[in-house]
């Protein structure tokens, strides 16, 4: 889609009968929608206003297409978008010209945004009993404690960098070396802090809930960690941070890894290879091999001759039986059936398990479809290839269509083989008062993509078996945890200081020399997600889907599919007949950050190479934890201290009471004077 046509006028045009008192309420709540964005409030005020406007349309609780069509106009309000009612052509929207808006305004309406979702989720009242228990003192070992003793008194911090400040050259460094000593701690939802005896998952979640952005569990694999501060009492927390689950697609990473489908192949017609023919063998093989067929040969939808010499009848009736047991899955399935537990028999076996559920509608249907491609695959790959194969008949079968989809249909099942496995989201990343002062946010951000980060990673994960593996194979199947490349993304389109610039030498942590650990840029993704609808709008969407004739339930099942929420919203505004394309864009663009870990990134993700080249040492990952705290005072900290205004702003944040601190959660609704004084500390 072009931006031209993102930014014109679009019409929105929900199924309410022409006349009806539906249609007049949805004019009509565009209408004030229009006259509310005119007057250019902001903030709590502006997100009350919606609301109230959203109870005066909603007349008739009953009308599910009616909810659902007022639930998107406040939502696309909220978002800033511009709304007009034509006579005409009816009620028109128009997303934020981002061209046109200022950077720094631009950001300011994106956060406010956030906070408005993030301070609701704080007024819950688990959230609330959370938060104040966190803050209660109570006795561990003898002493009084409780969240703020991890927290560092930001008079104490500026006193102690200005007495290093008076040093110079090393003996500065070494000097703040003992105001701030960082090291790592990885969050195990059982373990404890031994200093305080809070458990390390709550004092992780408390800083989280200081982000901008609401604090949401993600699924997947996850792996969450404290940066903590030796050199106090009690180890004050530097920052937080989280790995999770990558997202599958994302244009600008892959592009620059190499694997979209078009580089991939115009990388392989230029370099045809033996090599190349022999990894598609392998790939293909391998596939087929990790296929439970144990029901397709009871049910006689295949023998084992038609597996090693396919017919075209053969895939065409496999095709018929995936989409058939696709539409029983979703009649029948719900989320209880396929919840994500390995259950061992009295052996410690998980056989049965994992044959069980590859033997549901859901991985039925994905393992005859898969099937499918991959035998496909091997008809064309035994018309073109020897055995061995040579660089000429790689060639060859890249010159023709059915080459070339084949092989992208190859590199899509190396692709999915490896994405969750080798590569990682840092979803969460970040300091704390009065640390995010001095860069601690860099220091959290190298720290993420550390030695020590990837061991513990794969010690984490070096027996899990894979889930969607597993159930396509009918018995358990692990994959290597060995990380090699890490992304992000900034939260704001205009970039992020706490990841630009953000490179050390990575022969400091045992890398060759002039290799460098790096932060790099890789592109603007395309703004498109879920982010922009509210938790109100998914439920009318899916209440309004589920009434209708030929509504298909989305059950949120692991290995459905791509997210359940984005289908769920998809569905719903195709329901309502809206430009589901067009609203999908919520116009945050952001940049993409990559963390490559290896020197063999490409060929170890397609299954190439067997050994991922790491660019540190993963020997003594501890000892590079140190290295990079050093870098990091050497880099950063000891220049960030010139600073009179810093040291100043490090100073308010203080623990005496009334406690005025940016560490600290601001509950909404309480007037304690924090929300305002002290908004610009809070993330």
């Amino acid at each position: 889609m072009s931006r031209q046509a993102q930014n014109n006028w679009v019409v929105l045009s929900p199924p309410l009968p022409e006349r009806s008192p539906a249609k007049q309420a949805f004019r009509a709540h565009a209408a004030s929608l229009s006259k509310l964005l005119s007057e250019e409030c902001d903030g709590e005020n502006f997100d009350e206003a919606l609301k109230r406007l959203l109870r005066v349309h909603t007349a008739d609780e009953h009308d599910a297409a009616l909810r659902a069509a007022l639930c998107v106009l406040t939502d696309l309000a909220r978002q800033r978008w511009s709304i007009r009612v034509n006579e005409e052509r009816g009620v028109e929207v128009k997303r934020p010209a981002e061209n046109q808006l200022d950077p720094l305004r631009e950001k300011a309406r994106i956060r406010a945004q956030e906070l408005i979702k993030r301070d609701e989720q704080l007024r819950e009242p688990a959230a609330r009993r959370f938060i104040k228990g966190m803050e209660q003192k109570s006795f561990h070992n003898g002493n009084l404690v409780s969240i703020y003793s991890v927290i560092r008194d930001g008079r104490e911090l500026a006193e102690s960098l200005r007495a290093a400040r008076a040093l110079k050259g090393e003996d500065r460094v070494r000097a703040l070396r003992e105001v701030i000593n960082p090291y790592l701690q990885f969050v195990d939802g059982a373990e404890y802090c031994e200093h305080t005896g809070l458990r390390l998952q709550d004092i992780w979640r408390y800083f989280r809930h200081t982000w901008t952005n609401q604090y949401t569990a993600t699924p997947g694999r996850s792996m969450a960690f404290l940066i903590r501060d030796r050199a106090r009492e009690y180890h004050p927390v530097i920052g937080i941070g989280s790995l999770g689950s990558p997202i599958v697609q994302i244009r600008e990473r892959d592009a620059w890894i190499g694997w979209q489908p078009e580089a991939f192949l115009e990388f392989a017609s230029e370099s045809p290879s033996a090599e190349l023919g022999i990894w598609l063998h392998k790939t293909v093989e391998t596939a087929i091999g990790e296929i439970y067929l144990d029901d397709f040969f009871e049910e006689e939808l295949l023998s084992p001759l038609d597996l090693r010499t396919p017919t075209p009848e053969v895939l065409r009736d496999l095709s018929a039986f995936g989409e058939n047991q696709r539409e029983l899955h979703h009649r029948l399935a719900s989320s209880k059936d396929l919840k994500r537990s390995t259950k061992r028999d009295d052996t410690g076996s998980t056989d049965a398990h994992w044959k069980a559920r590859a033997r549901t509608h859901l991985y039925r249907s994905k393992r005859a479809l898969s099937l499918v491609d991959m035998l496909r695959s091997r008809m064309v790959l035994q018309q073109h290839l020897s055995s061995p194969p040579t660089s000429e008949e790689v060639r060859a079968l890249l010159n023709t269509s059915d080459g070339r989809r084949i092989v992208k249909n190859i590199l899509r099942k190396a692709k999915a083989d490896r994405v969750g496995i080798a590569m990682a989201d840092i979803t969460v990343c970040g300091s704390v008062a009065p640390y995010n002062l001095i860069l601690g946010g860099k220091l959290v951000s190298m720290l993420a993509a550390s030695p020590e980060v990837v061991t513990a990673y794969r010690n984490k994960y070096l027996a899990q078996e894979s889930e969607i593996a597993s159930s396509m194979a009918g018995r358990p199947i692990i994959r290597r945890s060995e990380l090699v490349f890490l992304g992000t993304t900034s939260l704001y389109g205009i970039g992020s200081s706490q990841y630009n610039r953000l490179r050390m030498p990575a022969e400091r942590i045992g890398g060759k020399k002039g290799e460098k650990l790096a932060f790099l840029e890789l592109g603007k993704s395309d703004a498109y997600g879920t982010s922009q609808f509210s938790s109100d709008t998914v439920r009318a969407l899916v209440s309004l889907v589920q009434q209708s004739s030929n509504g298909q339930r989305v059950n949120s099942i692991f290995g459905e599919g791509v997210s359940p929420k984005l289908r769920k919203i998809r569905d719903g505004l195709d329901a309502l007949k809206l430009p589901t394309d067009v609203l999908l864009q919520h116009g945050r663009q952001r940049i993409v950050y990559g963390v490559p870990v290896v020197r063999n990134l490409r060929e170890f993700l397609l299954g190439m190479d067997n050994e991922p080249e790491y660019c540190f040492d993963l020997n003594e990952p501890e000892r590079s934890t140190g290295e990079i705290g050093r870098w990091w005072t050497e880099r950063w900290l000891r220049n960030r201290i010139e600073s009179d205004d810093v040291l100043a702003r490090i100073e308010q944040h203080t623990l005496v009471r009334p406690i005025r601190h940016g560490a600290r959660v601001v509950l909404p609704n309480i007037d304690d004077g924090q929300a305002t004084l002290f908004e610009e500390f809070t993330y």
